[in-house]
């Protein structure tokens, strides 16, 4: 905390409060006290994130059995306020209704990436290791436009079930998504040129990636 002249709103609610154990973790991506598919731990991170983008600060006090009480820090404003010109219209959300294949092994990524691929009128094969994807697409008597594969999990990788579901559907694009380095792709024995998407993605970044995935031109070995 730098010292300065800020303004701070107090939210505090009304639940069972967090331990130290919570507290720690609380503004981590994908960290979340819900049950596996009802909640993404998205919000406090991507919060907390834009406090300090902003140059505030974030903080939290919480114990068990008393409410919690979310303290967000913003720098005065030094200069006079001006009206802002309008803001461009949002771009309609991506969307689609090819087929995906989603191969990840961690439960509240594939929770979270399914959740919003159906939402965007995808029709999603969930997996949770390579071996699961190939067995998966060979089931599949239907087109499967899209492999979504992490890299490393249990079983076989995304790499090796990429490699030897393209040998068998041909068509079929591959986004490779991963908490490692891109080069970890390469060590894994991926081809140059491959897609990519690192963890951890918000619903908006995964939103582009797959669109720009089964939009571009194929080109050999991607």
């Amino acid at each position: 905390m730098e010292p300065g002249t800020f303004v701070m709103v107090s939210v505090a609610d009304t639940g069972v409060g967090m331990d130290e154990a919570t507290l720690a973790h609380v503004f981590e991506p994908f960290f979340t006290t819900k049950k596996e598919g009802q909640g993404t731990g998205l919000g406090l991170s991507t919060s907390y994130g834009v406090f300090h983008q902003a140059g505030g600060f974030l903080q939290v006090e919480s114990a068990p059995g008393l409410e919690a009480d979310f303290r967000v820090y913003l720098p005065l404003a030094k200069e006079e306020y001006r009206a802002l010109a309008a803001p461009p219209p949002v771009a309609p959300a991506l969307s689609g209704d090819e087929t995906i294949l989603l191969a990840e092994d961690e439960p509240q990524v594939r929770a979270l990436t399914e959740r919003t691929l159906l939402r965007r009128g995808y029709r999603v094969l969930v997996v949770q290791n390579g071996a699961e994807a190939v067995e998966q697409s060979r089931a599949y008597p239907g087109q499967i436009h899209l492999l979504l594969t992490d890299v490393v999990m249990p079983v076989m990788g995304g790499v090796r079930a990429a490699d030897t579901i393209k040998a068998e559907r041909p068509g079929i694009r591959v986004l490779f998504v991963s908490g490692y380095s891109e080069e970890s792709l390469f060590r894994e024995g991926a081809d140059e040129g491959v897609h990519f998407l690192g963890k951890p993605f918000t619903p908006q970044e995964l939103d582009r990636k797959v669109r720009e995935v089964l939009d571009a031109t194929v080109v050999q070995g991607v």
